[in-house]
């Protein structure tokens, strides 16, 4: 059904071929598809040059989620129930903003051939996202393909960027598919500070800039202090790519280079995660969009921040481990009800999320 309809859009066969493997390129009977056409309509949206990366870190931010043992979020807690370990060493703890504390989201929108059919399904699921967030969270909207575009301001009005999202146009033109320089320019676009941030990626993963542009961005997000939700575009053409060829033919299966593939896309998307202390969420359909969406709002309402100062400028990567201490009643375990008499016990009833590691800056 996908095939036809990329056929009905006037593509030849073998572009559809490489819009359905996720990944446009630029050949015979692609360029000029739809004119180049991008952007919010009667707004020519604002484009970010690659961010050079720097390692200057005054105030490591990390954000953190607490949860029980039947996986409900921990609230109430104070800037005395945490303490952060660098590299073992317990820090001072000299910026605290509980779960309350209203936080800055960005929510950055892949505009790209391999979401053009299912950018429906997804962004109809977005008003979601929207929907259940703090009412005095500041949300903003930017898409990328070749770069970025920051399309609106940060705003509490929910509903103006629910129409921003309903208007935004997808390119069926463009060879490049850059993710790794708009991402870091979307952390860039954050700034620094102590306000909780945060990045809703909506993206299938896919990037042709290269091994040079992705280890810059983990640079980033080592340095950077926002923590990134990616949500993997494309459950159909995955499954797709996954089985087998729609032909049959084995050859088709080696269309897209290895580096191109949704399998190393996805890597990419979890390392993101990962390194920054999100979650990774994988809708096989879009049937799963709202629910998932429901889990990112619950999770960006649910953060701790914790800041420290760097203890030293050695231009290494730092382990972090955050601990909870105390008597934290939504932690005991139900057959032990003993209460936590020592402040500085840490409690083994939660679990904590947050990212392990971060660059230090360098003399």
């Amino acid at each position: 059904m996908v095939w036809h309809r990329l056929r009905r859009k006037g593509l030849s066969i073998g572009a559809c071929w490489l819009v359905w493997q996720g990944l446009a390129v630029e050949v015979a009977g692609i360029r000029g598809v739809s004119g180049g056409r991008e952007g919010v309509v009667g707004q020519e949206p604002k484009k970010a040059a690659a961010p050079a990366i720097v390692a200057q870190v005054d105030l490591v931010n990390v954000e953190v989620s607490v949860l029980n043992p039947k996986g409900d979020f921990v609230a109430g807690l104070k800037r005395e129930n945490f303490r952060i370990l660098d590299n073992g060493a317990e820090q001072p703890i000299t910026h605290f903003a509980p779960t309350e504390e209203p936080a800055e989201i960005l929510v950055l929108v892949e505009t790209s051939p391999a979401v053009y059919l299912i950018h429906r399904q997804h962004l109809l699921a977005a008003e979601v996202l929207l929907g259940n967030l703090a009412v005095h969270d500041r949300v903003a909207v930017a898409t990328y393909d070749q770069s970025i575009r920051f399309r609106t301001n940060f705003t509490e009005d929910k509903s103006a960027l629910a129409n921003v999202l309903s208007e935004l146009r997808y390119s069926l033109g463009s060879g490049q598919l850059n993710l790794y320089d708009s991402l870091a320019a979307a952390i860039d676009g954050l700034g620094s500070g102590e306000k909780k941030k945060g990045i809703v990626l909506l993206s299938t993963g896919l990037d042709t800039s290269g091994e040079n542009s992705w280890q810059k961005l983990k640079t980033r997000l080592m340095v950077g202090q926002v923590v990134v939700f990616p949500v993997a575009l494309g459950g159909e053409l995955r499954v797709r790519a996954k089985g087998k060829s729609k032909t049959g033919n084995p050859r088709e299966e080696q269309s897209v280079p290895p580096e191109l593939s949704f399998a190393h896309a996805e890597q990419g998307l979890r390392e993101i995660a990962e390194m920054t202390g999100g979650r990774l969420f994988i809708p096989r359909d879009g049937s799963e969009f709202t629910a998932i969406y429901q889990q990112i709002a619950r999770r960006l309402r649910n953060q701790y921040s914790l800041g420290f100062a760097p203890p030293a400028r050695d231009g290494q990567i730092h382990r972090l481990e955050v601990q909870v201490l105390g008597d934290v009643p939504a932690c005991r375990d139900p057959k032990k009800q003993n209460r936590i008499k020592e402040a500085d016990t840490v409690v083994k009833g939660c679990r904590v999320e947050s990212r392990q590691e971060y660059l230090a800056p360098a003399e």
